[in-house]
């Protein structure tokens, strides 16, 4: 009997009817002083619903702080014989999932670093083969859609029914405004993809930093994701790792406290009826938009042809420039921002040059 009551609590815990879902505690587990007292300010915030911690942490280069391992699991068990809150903890090995179960940590999830490795993915799935207990998964460090649902599905298939996916942004050479660029077309794919899987965002390690969590954070709750994974330290400025984007136990009740919760209404015929005119009006605006691509690429074929019988090349880098600065100069004047304009200017010529491959391949 305890252990279907156990159950039934833990199908509760990543549902998508609560949102949003909460989970926050330190980067890393310091010291056990630490984790007990952060662990208390956050439950007394009541805006938590998971506690997490890190134990083993995957550095980037040696020498840097890589967890305590195994001895901080204890404290973890402590926070939950506090609170009541469930525990999460990242895995990274076989032998990270058998010493949390051992220690009867609740949730595991898997960090971007593993994610993006198959037969890492792989190994974990099958340590979890006949174990009944939540899995988050993040996304990889790279965008790649393909390697996070692959990841998913292999959880699923080793027979894990709770399974959420966590956006935390992707790694990017030239990114100056966040730490891991959101790259928000990539976790909202996914949801499309696989709308029975609870999305929490982490503006965490998304930011890298304090000052933009509570924007970030924000946008995912209009963007309907179904919750956040926050990092907090009752120091933050002298946590072990990650300090720049921790925030107190105080800060973090607040930031959610402020968040603005908005539904899709989606079962409501009378409120959705309220912008359908203004649906139709996109989808006659969209329908013109891909007409006059259609048409752009006739010209395109056309310019092709001309190119190749007179033995010239498909990219004109002259042209290229003058089209890419003229767009941005329009965008501004249209209220578009420079960083869509790009995107969309580049998948036009991306395009186009395809198109032009094909006339010369006699295609």
């Amino acid at each position: 009997m305890a252990t279907d009551k156990v159950q039934e609590k833990r199908q509760t815990w990543l549902t998508k009817e609560k949102k949003p879902i909460v989970i926050a505690g330190p980067c890393s587990a310091e010291t056990e002083e630490q984790v007990l007292e952060t662990g208390r300010r956050i439950f007394k915030t009541g805006k938590v619903d998971i506690f997490r911690a890190g134990i083993w942490k995957p550095r980037t280069r040696p020498g840097s702080f890589e967890g305590v391992g195994v001895k901080g699991l204890p404290w973890c068990q402590k926070v939950k014989a506090l609170t009541g809150m469930p525990i999460t903890v990242e895995v990274a090995k076989a032998s990270h999932i058998d010493a949390c179960l051992a220690f009867d940590i609740d949730i595991l999830w898997i960090g971007a670093r593993t994610t993006v490795n198959p037969f890492a993915v792989q190994e974990l799935a099958d340590a979890l083969k006949g174990v009944d207990i939540p899995v988050l998964v993040k996304n990889p460090i790279n965008p790649d859609l393909a390697l996070w649902l692959g990841a998913i599905e292999r959880f699923q298939k080793s027979g894990i029914k709770e399974i959420g996916a966590i956006h935390r942004g992707f790694s990017n050479l030239g990114e100056k405004y966040y730490r891991n660029r959101p790259q928000w077309q990539i976790p909202l794919e996914f949801m499309r993809r696989m709308p029975d899987i609870p999305m929490i965002n982490d503006p965490s390690h998304i930011c890298g930093r304090r000052d933009i969590l509570q924007e970030v954070g924000q946008k995912a709750m209009d963007l309907d994701f179904d919750g956040l994974m926050i990092e907090s330290h009752i120091d933050p400025d002298n946590a072990l790792s990650d300090a720049k984007q921790q925030i107190t136990p105080e800060v973090l009740g607040q930031m959610i406290t402020d968040m603005v919760l908005r539904e899709d209404y989606e079962d409501e015929p009378i409120k959705q009826s309220e912008i359908q005119y203004l649906r139709q009006e996109i989808n006659s605006i969209d329908d013109e938009l891909i007409n006059l691509l259609s048409n752009r690429m006739k010209v395109v074929r056309e310019i092709g042809t001309y190119k190749k019988n007179n033995n010239m090349t498909i990219l004109q880098q002259k042209r290229w420039n003058d089209i890419i600065e003229k767009s941005k100069i329009q965008a501004a004047k249209s209220g578009l921002s420079e960083e869509f304009i790009i995107k969309f200017i580049n998948a036009i010529h991306n395009e186009s040059i395809d198109q032009q491959e094909q006339v010369f391949k006699g295609k």
